[in-house]
């Protein structure tokens, strides 16, 4: 197989898979953006499927 300019197989550096801070890893917390009550961030249900216990909002992701 040549080596030619323009004729790589696609797989040079790109954004990836890596998804930000909507996939932050198992760990870290839950926050509430109203309130601040922070909670611990539970593995496979996302913070923003949470409600606060205080007041009733949906988490986020805390940093």
């Amino acid at each position: 197989m040549s080596k030619r300019p323009g004729r790589g197989r696609g797989r040079g550096p790109g954004r990836g898979r890596q998804g930000g801070p909507y996939a932050a890893g198992p760990g870290g917390e839950c926050v509430c953006p109203n309130c601040g009550k922070r909670v611990p961030h539970q593995a496979g249900v996302p913070c923003m499927q949470r409600k606060c216990p205080e007041c009733g909002t949906r988490m986020v992701r805390g940093q």
